[in-house]
């Protein structure tokens, strides 16, 4: 088994979710570990996926919303300061991957699939194999204690229950 590691320059967790029921609130989490390790990365059902997340490294770029994503009302990152993931399943699905895994937010776990897809593998300037996966899901977030919300004058409510998440990563061994 060869240990990879996530060139962070390179790569983004990210998510999305309706705002107002007629846009879209994107952000990222900025700090994150993974521990990738496989026979070969060519092949994702060879691999042991972990991923930990950390809460407060939230960016919205609005500070006023990561504050209150940050606050009791959401995470709570004060009692609750990561997000991980470990897989428990890969399975190849024609070209791209089924990664199935436990993922646990607060203090729920739940299982979720991600659709990945294998970008490629290429050599860097520096001489250094890059492999790039991209990775998607989407879940609902009150499933996992996320269940704040503010009903609109107008008719629905303020933030949408529908959380997509995007993984993209560029994995290189560990020199």
């Amino acid at each position: 088994m060869t240990t990879f590691t996530v060139d962070q320059t390179h790569s983004a967790i990210g998510f999305e979710v309706k705002h107002m029921m007629v846009s879209k609130v994107k952000g990222q989490f900025n700090n994150y570990t993974a521990n990738v390790e496989a026979a070969d990365l060519t092949d994702l059902t060879t691999a042991s996926i972990n991923f930990e997340l950390e809460v407060a490294s939230i960016n919205t770029n609005n500070e006023d919303r990561d504050n209150h994503l940050k606050s009791a009302d959401f995470f709570n990152t004060e009692e609750f300061g990561k997000i991980s993931f470990t897989a428990t399943n890969i399975e190849k699905d024609g070209d791209d991957y089924k990664v199935t895994g436990d993922l646990t937010i607060k203090d729920v776990t739940k299982s979720v699939t991600f659709d990945v897809e294998y970008g490629g593998k290429g050599t860097n300037p520096w001489g250094v194999e890059v492999y790039g996966f991209e990775a998607e899901t989407k879940l609902n977030r009150e499933d996992f204690g996320l269940t704040w919300n503010a009903a609109l004058e107008t008719g629905g409510v303020l933030v949408g229950k529908d959380i997509k998440i995007k993984v993209e990563l560029e994995l290189n061994p560990a020199a």
